[in-house]
């Protein structure tokens, strides 16, 4: 099937603009407008006083043509906020109507496409954010995703799909990309074909995906593709919003191996129809050479390429400094063969570098980014921004993040958390080994702001386990929670990690009193 060329999707943008101007004009309201909107990857922002743009990073690749974009428009519409997304995209943040319209139609004009990143319609492919460059890897998943998305764009006018459906595919046991509990996963095997996972997802009602094939070869992806399309179509749930995610189906076909008997029963359908889904795909071949310099550090990571780099840039929470995105990008542009690769947890990885084109990049993100693994959690947009958003998850972050600091604590002491600021679970909190999740507390009878504490979820392939619900603490106490945990581990001579392992229920422990108030 032939691509879609990005400048196609012109034609819809006077209808964006006429809504876009009836809204911020008072005309229509903000349910109306958002059920319009999220064809386009736009939402008002709470308040309804400026939008938001997401921006589709396919696989989460931001090439260089790319990068030169999203750079140009921050300058000449002086965007002021830029958010890297677990659906590893890059999000405007704080546009009014004029600036949005202008900078949907030049990303079009430079290949980035953000229909469909809202709404119900097929989010942006993700996609283990170094494959093809890491060492050990089972092989390179990259080229499949970038051509999983070209065939999902033929989807966003169809009928009946779910509220979301979002794709993923793994390279590693790691499960970046949470293949094994997306709408429908591929995760790569030593041998060079796939496993399929389909129906999961988290939010209300979290399921881990269902094992539905084995051994698939990847030229064969998109007949899977379309069969989950169609087992939606026929057992979903069009009535209720609430449940209109492929999960619920697991229960509808009365549990994981009917949910899989039905969804085999499609792909047949698709293989039988006739249709040739089949693909051909070029691989991504790095063809840079190394030049003897060489970089180490914290946020280095060699590539399996011989002499060449990987530079990890995380800022807290996601959002990047509007600057330094441009002096990266800038950079990057300069460097042959280099780009940015955008990963699930928030971090942007500068890839294919040679060891002083690393030593450049570690400084321009020095002043931007995390420097412990705490520092690296994982944080939703937050209430402040979300309509639905209940708290402020930024904020909590970043408070999180100023009482660690002064406290002192070693690198080690705490994990990588997740924090989400409702049960959307955007941040991916029910599978975070420690995570919070928005909410409200009693006190004298009267809600206050307060986060639900989660602790022990995994997302590692073959070893996923949902993170147990330990308890609510008030907002204003999470920071000095987090310090006396920080305090325990630290104490007991070990980082977070092992402390957890040999006493899992430490964390209830220290969490108690907070808990209890």
């Amino acid at each position: 099937m032939r691509p879609i060329d990005p400048q196609s999707w012109k034609q819809d943008m006077p209808a964006f603009r006429e809504k876009t101007a009836a809204f911020y004009a008072g005309e229509l309201d903000k349910n109306a407008y958002k059920g319009f909107s999220g064809l386009y990857g736009s939402y008002a922002q709470k308040g309804g006083q400026a939008s938001m743009l997401r921006l589709r990073m396919t696989a989460g690749r931001v090439t260089q043509e790319k990068l030169a974009f999203v750079a140009k428009a921050i300058r000449d519409y002086q965007v002021p906020r830029v958010h890297f997304t677990t659906g590893q995209t890059i999000q405007f943040h704080d546009l009014h109507q004029e600036e949005l319209c202008a900078i949907m139609d030049g990303a079009l004009d430079a290949g980035i496409v953000f229909m469909g990143g809202g709404g119900d319609f097929p989010r942006n492919v993700t996609c283990s954010p170094l494959s093809g460059l890491t060492a050990g890897e089972y092989f390179d998943v990259l080229p499949w995703a970038q051509a999983a998305a070209e065939y999902l764009m033929h989807f966003i006018k169809a009928e009946k799909m779910p509220r979301k459906l979002k794709v993923a595919f793994s390279n590693t046991q790691e499960n970046a990309s949470h293949a094994t509990y997306k709408d429908l996963g591929f995760v790569a095997r030593p041998d060079g074909t796939f496993d399929v996972y389909s129906a999961g997802g988290l939010g209300n009602n979290p399921r881990f995906g269902v094992l539905v094939a084995q051994a698939v070869e990847p030229r064969k992806i998109c007949y899977y593709l379309k069969a989950m399309w169609l087992t939606f179509r026929a057992y979903g749930n069009f009535e209720n919003r609430g449940k209109a995610r492929t999960r619920y189906m697991q229960e509808v076909c009365g549990g994981p191996e009917g949910y899989k008997k039905a969804y085999l029963e499609k792909l047949q359908e698709v293989v039988d129809s006739g249709e040739d889904l089949d693909l051909a795909v070029e691989p991504l071949e790095v063809t840079k050479a190394g030049d003897g310099t060489v970089a180490s550090g914290p946020r280095v990571i060699p590539q399996k390429q011989p002499g060449l780099f990987t530079v990890a840039w995380h800022p807290i929470g996601g959002q990047a400094d509007p600057a330094t995105f441009c002096e990266v990008a800038d950079l990057l542009c300069a460097m042959e063969g280099a780009e940015m690769r955008l990963s699930p947890d928030e971090t942007a990885y500068l890839v294919n570098l040679t060891g002083a084109e690393a030593q450049q990049l570690l400084a321009a993100t020095e002043d931007d980014t995390a420097h412990s693994l705490f520092e690296t959690s994982v944080s939703c947009i937050g209430g402040a921004t979300c309509q639905v958003g209940m708290r402020d998850s930024q904020g909590l972050l970043q408070a999180c993040v100023r009482a660690v600091r002064e406290a002192g604590l070693p690198d080690g002491a705490l994990p990588q958390m997740h924090i989400s600021g409702c049960n959307s679970s955007c941040a991916t909190h029910q599978t975070g080994v420690l995570s919070f999740r928005g909410g409200a507390k009693p006190v004298d009878g009267k809600p206050q702001p307060a986060f639900t504490l989660f602790a022990g979820g995994d997302s590692r392939q073959g070893r996923e386990t949902m993170a147990r619900e330990v308890g609510s603490i008030l907002e204003s106490e999470v920071p000095q929670f987090l310090v006396a945990l920080g305090k325990a581990a630290a104490e007991s001579g070990q980082d977070f990690a092992a402390w957890y392992e040999k006493d899992p229920q430490g964390v209830e422990a220290v969490a108690r009193p907070f808990v209890e108030k």
